[in-house]
């Protein structure tokens, strides 16, 4: 346990407001978003300035004291939370808020680490810019912990992943001293890209409070359709297709499973807009800077040149905003979804999109002899490769005998993705849900490299210890 004369220390140097110490108000700091392990602390740390942030690392440096970095807690890997062992204190961003500046003429907006997405992308909106990194979560979930974990988010097709959007960040590091790279510069090669070392390294590295983000025009025009397609292959084919056809105006491209609808409905009472018996569609943005409703008609006609090839089975492009965002909420709501159709065995893989078919067709396959009578639930940013693969316990199982297998569905998942070269984790991150998946499937070069630099950059191991890996 930590010895309260450290816990002491830490309270006067966060200062009035600055922590919470009492059960109740510490248990939402070890609560899980979703399914997972709960976790306890004595002591959750909320600074409100970097130099508070890096005057509480000196004390923990010095003592040995871990520190669970924390952001929106809206992770789904365990890596924001702290171990149920009660010796480690939470480090909440959440009073970081600030967003700093904002430069159009650069496009570019520097924030604080507890500012939220969608804080981010209003901020840019009042001055007619973009902040494209999109997640169902955008309300709570914070920068800090979006770049810490690299998040995705279904405009990784046009845009990239948070890593592509980032250029500088204000570091804390293991000696509590402040890295400020906060640089709007779109090209410097004056030594190593340090800031790519924090983002993905789910706080194990660093502590990020600070970063300078790229904006980008903001779109006049927005066109979105859910598509029918034949099969997988076809989706897939579609993909290639409307990027030939559309260029850059393809936004977001999401494959889904037919039962996702089925399941929203049942679940949540969302109405299925589309009465096709198809197993796979296809939901896409397409957008651009041309006048609203420019999009509509090419878009028209892709789809019906796509149906002539038999990629397309049936379409439907939505006829306003209200719409769109209709359709878009049974895809940005499928984690509840599935919280409350029965237990899930997660996973958030990666393959080269040429490889998304045959990975459906070779893990259902799998799973169904294995496992008959299992739910499918499968969708995902097929435009970057990245699918939620996330089967549902039989209907005549129970959540206990199905979480009972999941070791044995991720090796028989994981496995197939290894032999197409893919990642057992393309957003949500490694956190402790995944640690014994990456220790199994990375050689030992790269798990050595790893705790390189984590003895680099954190000596006294005080950040975010059981997290990716162990050292």
């Amino acid at each position: 346990m930590i010895e309260s004369g450290v816990l002491d220390r830490l309270k006067r140097a966060a200062g009035p407001g600055g922590f919470l110490d009492g059960p109740a108000d510490t248990a939402a700091y070890c609560t899980p978003f979703r399914d997972g392990e709960t976790g306890a602390t004595p002591l959750v740390l909320r600074p409100d300035t970097t130099e508070k942030v890096a005057a509480l690392v000196t004390i923990c440096a010095e003592t040995r004291t871990p520190i669970v970095p924390q952001g929106g807690n809206t992770g789904l890997t365990g890596a924001g939370l702290p171990r149920i062992a009660g010796n480690e204190v939470v480090l909440s961003l959440t009073r970081l808020n600030r967003i700093r500046a904002v430069d159009p003429l650069n496009d570019t907006i520097t924030v604080e680490a507890g500012v939220t997405m969608e804080a981010v992308q209003q901020a840019a909106e009042e001055v007619d810019r973009l902040f494209p990194l999109s997640i169902g979560s955008r309300g709570t979930c914070q920068i800090g912990g979006n770049l810490s974990t690299n998040a995705g988010g279904i405009h990784v097709v046009r845009y990239g992943t948070a890593r592509a959007m980032v250029l500088g960040l204000e570091v804390v590091t293991g000696q509590g001293e402040v890295w400020d790279g906060l640089r709007g510069l779109r090209k410097d090669n004056a030594g190593y890209d340090l800031k790519q070392l924090f983002i993905g390294a789910e706080g194990t590295l660093g502590i990020i409070t600070g970063a300078v983000l790229k904006l980008f025009s903001r779109p006049r025009e927005r066109q979105t359709a859910l598509v029918e397609v034949a099969s997988a292959e076809a989706g897939i084919g579609l993909l290639a297709y409307m990027k030939s056809a559309m260029g850059e105006a393809v936004s977001a491209f999401e494959l889904i499973h037919r039962n996702c609808f089925s399941l929203a409905t049942e679940t949540l009472g969302h109405p299925d807009p589309m009465e096709g018996v198809r197993t796979w569609r296809v939901l896409m943005d397409l957008a651009g800077q041309e006048a609203p409703g420019s999009l509509r008609e090419p878009l028209e006609e892709a789809l019906a040149n796509a149906f002539e090839a038999g990629l397309v089975t049936d379409a439907i492009i939505a006829a306003s905003g209200a719409q769109a965002d209709a359709i878009w909420a049974i895809r940005e709501e499928q984690a509840e979804v599935q919280r409350r159709a029965g237990f899930g065995i997660k996973h958030d893989i990666s393959v080269p999109v040429s490889a998304i078919p045959e990975f459906i067709a070779q893990a259902d396959a799998a799973l169904t002899k294995t496992y008959p009578g299992h739910v499918t639930c499968t969708f995902g940013h097929a435009g970057d490769g990245n699918l939620h693969y996330n089967p549902i316990e039989p209907r005549d199982w129970g959540r206990q005998r199905w979480e009972a297998e999941t070791e044995a569905v991720n090796r028989i998942v994981h496995d197939i993705v290894a032999d197409m070269g893919g990642s057992i984790t393309a957003e949500h991150g490694v956190g402790r849900l995944r640690k014994g998946e990456l220790a199994h499937y990375k050689s030992p070069v790269e798990l050595g490299m790893m705790r390189s630099l984590k003895r680099a950059f954190d000596p006294a191991g005080i950040f975010n210890p059981g997290k990716v890996f162990d050292v």
